[in-house]
């Protein structure tokens, strides 16, 4: 039986060879857990994260008319204090409004985005997410019991259950959460491709338009149909699916395999808060963030010009790619946050985001789980598993 108390260092009446023992098993573990996390961005974009690594020493790096921002100042002046052009092409802001028909979520200026903003942070305010609370962990409880029995669980699956589950509930929607998180997903990944540099495809843009048409039937379907229901309101809808769901499927199996490989299991009965916010830095769900600037400025030193299209590594900003997950001394919270971006462009699902994870890391942790296998995703909007297999240890 596994010790439920975190890994410590013995006492030295236990002999050299034990701590060397132990040591080397950390040591071992952390290997295994960062080769296996690194197969997700090797996998999904490989062109795109060689071209990160090979550049990423420099604060700020320009490729023709594109600026790389590695460093945490690049990072911020790209988000605060260079002007966007929030409906660009090839931009989150410019694939939010094809999805939306224009009724754009987090790229709004003015009152309307004032509005906006409030009325999702109220949705999402510490009472809107424990309202919602029970519904993720029921389903929990459902989709792990199988560990108790000694049998193991798809976890992308139950991530995808999760999610699609949740944002149907907190979006009023009478639909299938499997359903809502399969739409969004597909939207996510035919869009994805539109936000990276490089040449497209033959036909991306066309499976883009026809994966955003589907999830918007869903949503309306789910709606009721309803002839009266304000295509704003849809909009919203879509937005907020696209964004939950595409993160939750990519974080929480992330998460947990860094606790199987790594021996992380038990900080999640003793410093679940601190856990969580390590993995949330290592993993960076969002590992960067595509831009265009409006008018000139400086990155980290480095000219914009209007018309440049801006890269955010959010991953380099919070050191992910340089230091691995360290519950017992986790980063500091203003560097830890960033994974969340910053300002007026910071996520208004950092909350639920980190009640869900802490919630799934504190149920798995009684059975100790190991990885039987993972497959990386492929076409997945964001770096992740298409199957992670997890079976109990106890």
């Amino acid at each position: 039986m596994t010790d439920p108390s975190p890994p410590r260092a013995p006492s030295p009446a236990c002999g050299h060879a034990a701590v060397d023992a132990t040591a080397t098993a950390g040591r071992a573990g952390m290997r295994r857990a960062r080769r296996r996390d690194r197969r997700v961005y090797l996998t999904s974009h490989p062109v795109l994260f060689a071209l990160l690594a090979a550049t990423r020493r420099r604060p700020a790096v320009r490729l023709g008319g594109t600026v790389l921002a590695h460093s945490r100042a690049g990072y911020l002046d790209g988000l605060l204090r260079v002007p966007l052009d929030r409906t660009a092409e090839g931009t989150t802001g410019g694939a939010a409004g094809r999805l939306t028909g224009g009724g754009l979520l987090f790229d709004q200026e003015g009152d309307d985005h004032r509005s906006s903003r409030r009325g999702l942070a109220d949705a999402l305010s510490a009472d809107g997410v424990e309202k919602l609370r029970p519904i993720w962990t029921r389903l929990l409880a459902e989709r792990i019991a199988p560990l108790a029995a000694g049998h193991p669980i798809n976890l992308v699956d139950v991530a995808a259950d999760l999610a699609g589950t949740t944002t149907a509930t907190m979006l009023n929607l009478d639909v299938s959460g499997r359903d809502l998180a399969a739409a969004a997903r597909d939207a996510a990944a035919a869009g994805a491709r539109e936000h990276l540099p490089g040449p497209r495809r033959p036909g991306t843009r066309r499976a883009a338009a026809a994966a955003a048409a589907h999830l918007n039937d869903v949503i309306s379907a789910g709606h009721g149909g309803a002839p009266d229901r304000r295509e704003d309101d849809s909009g919203l809808a879509a937005m907020l699916a696209v964004a939950a769901i595409n993160t939750t499927v990519a974080a929480l199996p992330r998460a947990a395999a860094w606790c199987a490989d790594a021996g992380f299991w038990p900080y999640a009965e003793t410093d679940l808060d601190a856990l969580v916010t390590e993995l949330l830095r290592a993993t960076t769900p969002t590992p960067l963030l595509p831009r265009v600037a409006a008018a000139s400025g400086t990155i980290a030193g480095c000219p914009v010009h209007a018309g440049d299209r801006l890269i955010l590594i959010a991953r380099h900003a919070v050191d992910a790619h340089r230091t691995d997950p360290d519950p017992v001394g986790p980063a500091p919270p203003q560097v830890a946050q960033l994974v969340f971006g910053a300002g007026p462009h910071a996520c208004p699902g950092a909350r639920l985001a980190r009640v869900q994870m802490a919630d799934t890391l504190a149920a798995l942790a009684p059975y100790r789980p190991k990885v039987i296998s993972a497959r990386p995703d492929r076409r997945s909007a964001l770096p992740g598993w298409s199957s992670l297999i997890l079976a109990p240890t106890r």
